[in-house]
């Protein structure tokens, strides 16, 4: 994303934030706050003013990711791949340069799992952004080949570098 993670300070870090967009496995949703109220949340703490580009964004997103429609449904109201499908959207937010997902999958039965992947590659494509995925599932490496690479003992390899 441009930054060199060695020099980063205070003022650099929320710059960094907003080409970052950080999928988690538990979600990470307000539950006080509806699916809208979650998304308005990260926009006004990424510096978003106007109410107006606020709406029309999260409209889009939703429609992006398959939830038309559930702007006022609560996290608890919605199944576990819709939620994952408003994480996603937030997200996106910020038209990230990087996507972390960090098992996104985990919490989700494997027909989800395959369609939040599905959804992921499909984003990642129309908006030209690299997703860094972290799965210790080995049947998504099998269904969705891509570069793999693996930590071990604090360091990075490509997968054919190193056999665990």
């Amino acid at each position: 994303a441009g930054f060199d993670l060695a020099k980063l300070n205070r003022k650099t870090i929320p710059l960094l934030r907003r080409k970052l967009g950080i999928v988690f496995q538990d979600f990470n949703l307000l539950d006080d706050r509806s699916v809208e109220d979650n998304l308005l949340f990260a926009l006004k703490a990424s510096g978003w003013k106007d109410q107006n580009k606020m709406k029309q964004r999260i409209d889009e997103l939703l429609k992006k990711v398959g939830l038309e429609g559930k702007n006022g449904h609560m996290p608890h109201t919605i199944s576990g791949g819709e939620q994952q499908r408003v994480v996603i959207a937030r997200a996106l937010l910020n038209d990230p340069e990087l996507i972390i997902a960090d098992e996104p999958t985990g919490n989700l039965d494997p027909e989800t799992s395959d369609d939040i992947l599905l959804l992921l590659r499909k984003l990642a494509s129309e908006n030209n952004t690299a997703v860094l995925f972290a799965t210790h599932d080995y049947r998504i490496l099998e269904s969705f080949p891509a570069r793999i690479l693996r930590c071990h003992d604090r360091r990075v390899f490509d997968e054919d570098e190193v056999m665990i």
